[in-house]
């Protein structure tokens, strides 16, 4: 249940900050967006859309050899 330390004030650019306790409870990380809606009885309602960062960053690099991206497009009709 919200109290008043899960409260927030709409700034001056219409910015607010997500409670520590609201972050900590969604698990809400940097990179992750909010996707924004107002339900039929007016309720504002935050869908999450998870976009972490450094997700790859683990994955090891594929050797794909020696390219030139020149080469292999040469003669390609970009019109």
């Amino acid at each position: 249940m919200a109290t008043e330390d899960d409260e927030t004030t709409v700034n001056g650019s219409y910015a607010v900050t997500i409670p520590a306790s609201v972050r900590k409870d969604l698990d809400l990380e940097p990179g992750d967006r909010l996707r924004w809606d107002v339900d039929e009885e007016g309720r504002l309602v935050a869908e999450i859309v998870r976009e972490r960062y450094g997700v790859a960053a683990d994955l090891e690099p594929i050797d794909m050899g020696e390219t030139d991206a020149v080469e292999i497009t040469e003669g390609y009709d970009w019109s």
